[in-house]
């Protein structure tokens, strides 16, 4: 009696967002911006652009360069050079003197709850959510975020759609549902709902596609398997407690150290890997010695720990949480309280990545707030709390990209990214004035970034209206 719902929402998703259960002759990229370019979708690119008179950060060095030219041809940067260069035939951009940076990269990014309230996040349906998470989607885009590591959430129709150029949007580094256990961090059911069946879903989440529920080993790499078949870059689990899940403490330890193996083999035979959300000690350490290459957030870490994941080079992926995320619950709950507990954190998560040089990524999580996501970029500034505005931005480029790259052989995007240099691809932003000495730049876009690119093709051009 299930199948009838399921194929309904599958066809939805296809009709909705570009899912892959309906053939279609789909619309090019460049088809989707002509006939929709007031939109905001992007131009068709040039064969060849160049950017003169500009000063270059390149998303590995602390400073700028001197005044110089950047050739895109097609979609890849294909000469960075000190003074002018000749190309026959392209489209001249002056930059005026302004910097010349890659585009941002956020890497813990829920596109599919980011621009809507917990409520509708439970309750809404498919549709409702896949139209808010284009919308939101753009708005990510012309903040300069020109790629999201997505991790948890059914966003594969989504990308699918920004992909194919039918709506505009941030390359997609997609997880799929977020793996939990019963009663862990996304499990949203009431125990009027329990017990469930062993293997079976174990609510319209599941089914939806948004979190999966795994009790055993074998049930993990099930789970596993049906995220790479939809398309995952990389896995996520959820070993520890968390905020938002009604039946979560935060103390919880959730999967076992087998089970989370179970996983980290069955990304690593696709050549991928698994990220874990843990805010404990115990958490994080147990997702270690599993193997686990990325724990995200890591809020409540002690210098043990710290210590640890230096040892083993893991990558901890931590976010600077507004006070404000926390107003998503009633004042007082105990959701509420949970999130005060985690922002407790921070500052000391912060100071040890910084003294045990850990590899850090730079995400937000914003949930639950279009409002909230909108400051994308003031939060990304805020880490200069620890961190030089060099530091920082070499973090939210070439430091993510580099977590993106563990992704291998299910990269959705081959070649290099987050960076400025010769054959990287072309996400490029245009920046009036110089962020590595004025960091609050990156905090108004609007205003400050002149320009934008993605993949070689110019999606917001505030210089052309002069």
């Amino acid at each position: 009696m299930r199948a009838m719902p399921v194929l309904r929402s599958i066809f939805l998703g296809a009709l909705l967002c570009g899912g892959s259960a309906i053939a279609h002759d789909w619309p090019s990229p460049q088809d989707a911006a002509g006939a929709d370019g007031a939109a905001g979708n992007a131009k068709a690119p040039a064969s060849l652009i160049l950017f003169e008179n500009v000063r270059v950060f390149d998303g590995t060095s602390p400073t700028l360069s001197g005044p110089g030219s950047v050739l895109v041809r097609g979609n890849v940067i294909e000469k960075v050079a000190q003074g002018q260069v000749s190309a026959e035939g392209a489209r001249v951009i002056d930059g005026g003197g302004r910097t010349l940076m890659p585009g941002l990269i956020d890497a813990h990014w829920h596109s599919m709850f980011v621009g809507v309230p917990i409520g509708a996040a439970l309750t809404a349906d498919a549709g409702y959510l896949n139209i808010v998470a284009g919308i939101e989607a753009r708005k990510t885009l012309m903040r300069g975020f020109t790629t999201v590591r997505d991790v948890g959430g059914a966003v594969f129709g989504l990308k699918n759609a920004i992909d194919r150029g039918v709506i505009p949007g941030p390359r997609i580094y997609p997880s799929g549902a977020m793996i939990s256990v019963t009663g862990g961090h996304g499990d949203f059911r009431n125990p009027s709902d329990l017990p469930r069946t062993q293997g079976e879903p174990a609510s319209r989440h599941d089914i939806a596609g948004d979190s999966a529920i795994a009790d055993s080993p074998d049930e993990v790499r099930l789970r596993v398997r049906e995220q790479l078949m939809h398309g995952a870059s990389q896995i996520k689990l959820t070993g520890g407690g968390g905020v938002s899940s009604p039946h979560s403490p935060l103390d919880v330890v959730t999967f076992s150290e087998a089970e989370l193996r179970a996983a980290v083999q069955s990304a690593a035979d696709w050549g991928t890997y698994v990220a874990v959300h843990a805010y404990t000690p115990e958490a994080i350490q147990r997702a270690i010695r599993a193997g686990v290459q990325s724990i995200e957030h890591g809020s409540l870490m002690d210098e043990e720990t710290a210590r640890k994941m230096a040892e083993t080079g893991t990558w901890l992926s931590t976010q600077a949480f507004p006070d404000e995320l926390a107003d998503a619950f009633p004042r007082g709950s105990n959701e509420w309280e949970k999130a005060q507990e985690v922002f407790a954190g921070t500052d000391s998560t912060y100071r040890l990545a910084v003294k045990y040089k850990l590899k850090t990524a730079f995400g937000t999580d914003i949930l639950f707030s279009s409002a909230l996501a909108a400051q994308q970029g003031r939060l990304l500034a805020s880490l200069t709390r620890w961190y030089s505005p060099a530091e920082t931005l070499i973090m939210a480029t070439g430091t993510n990209a580099q977590l993106l790259a563990l992704s291998g052989k299910r990269n959705p995007y081959p070649g290099e990214l987050g960076v400025v240099r010769e054959g990287a691809l072309a996400d490029l932003l245009l920046v009036d004035g110089n962020p590595l000495e004025n960091i609050a730049l990156i905090g108004d876009p609007d205003k400050n970034f002149v320009l934008i690119m993605k993949d070689g093709a110019i999606v917001k051009d505030a210089l052309a209206a002069h």
